[in-house]
C-alpha cells in the first residue's frame, strides 16, 4: 500500500481543515515545499496535495507551490480541488503533475470526466468524498443526490482507475478511519482504492495496508506527531 501524506494549500501555505469545515482551519507551514521535502527524507515516495481554494473557488491560486514541489522533489504528485475543466487539467499535467483528481466537475459533469480519461487515462483520478452515504461536493459544502455506490459503478463503467474516498465524518477528527467502508470498497471494486479521512495510528494503517487497498492518505496525524510517517510507511509496505 501507497501512503500519501497530504499538503493541503491555501493562500500558499500548508494547512489543515476540520470535517472540512474552512472556520476551523489550522496552518502548519507558511513553506509548503519544505513540508514535501520532510516526507521524502522520511521515506514517502509520494505526495496528496488539495487546493483547498481552488476547491471552493474553481480556479488554481496554488499553482505556483504545485509547481515548485514537482520540480524540487522526486515525489510522485497527485493534486485535487476545485479542477473543472480541461484547460485546468491539462495545466496541472503541463506543470509535471503525475495525477489529476476530479471531484465536483466528476459529479456534475460526466462528459468532462469522460473527455479527460479519454485525454489522459490513469493520470485522472476521482476523489469520491461521503457524507452520510451520499457523495458530497463544492469543497464538502454541499451534499449531491448520488449515493457512493452508484457513484463508484458509473466511475468503473466510464474506465477510471483510481478513486480517492473519503469519509468526512472521520477527516481530521482523529478517532480513527472508517475501516467497514474501506473494507467493502475493495472487496467490491475492481478501482485503485485509496483510503482517506481519520487515518491516526499506526494500527489503523496495518489494517488498511491488511485489505490490499492501493493507497491511504495521511494528513492531520502527521502534523500532530501522531503517526511517524517513516514508520507508517514501513507498516504499510
Amino acid at each position: 500500500m501507497i501512503l500519501f501524506p497530504a499538503i493541503d494549500l491555501y493562500e500558499k501555505k500548508a494547512v489543515r481543515l476540520y470535517k472540512g469545515d474552512y472556520a476551523q482551519m489550522t496552518v502548519y507551514s507558511d513553506n509548503p515545499l519544505s513540508v514535501a521535502k520532510d516526507f521524502e527524507r522520511a521515506g514517502a515516495s509520494a505526495v496528496h496535495l488539495v487546493d483547498l481554494e481552488g476547491a471552493k473557488l474553481g480556479a488554481t491560486p496554488n499553482a505556483d507551490v504545485v509547481e515548485a514541489i514537482v520540480k524540487n522533489t522526486g515525489l510522485f504528485t497527485e493534486i485535487g480541488g476545485g479542477i473543472r475543466d480541461l484547460a485546468t487539467v491539462d495545466k496541472y499535467i503541463s506543470l509535471g503533475v503525475n495525477r489529476v483528481i476530479l471531484g465536483t466537475a466528476a459529479v456534475e459533469n460526466p462528459a468532462f470526466l469522460k473527455e479527460a480519461v479519454a485525454k489522459y487515462g490513469d493520470k485522472i483520478a476521482v476523489g469520491a468524498d461521503v457524507r452520510d452515504g451520499m457523495i458530497a461536493i463544492k469543497g464538502w459544502v454541499e451534499k449531491s443526490a448520488v449515493t457512493l455506490y452508484d457513484f463508484l459503478d458509473n466511475l468503473q463503467s466510464i474506465g477510471v482507475k483510481t478513486v480517492i474516498c473519503t469519509d468526512i465524518s472521520k477527516d481530521g477528527a482523529m478517532n480513527g478511519t472508517n475501516l467497514e467502508l474501506y473494507a467493502s470498497l475493495s472487496q467490491k471494486y475492481d478501482l485503485q482504492i485509496t483510503a482517506s479521512g481519520g487515518v491516526s495510528t499506526l494500527d489503523d494503517v496495518k489494517k488498511l495496508a491488511a485489505m490490499n487497498l492501493y493507497g491511504a492518505i495521511i494528513g492531520k496525524a502527521y502534523y500532530t506527531g501522531e503517526i511517524d510517517l517513516k514508520k507508517a510507511i514501513e507498516v504499510a509496505k
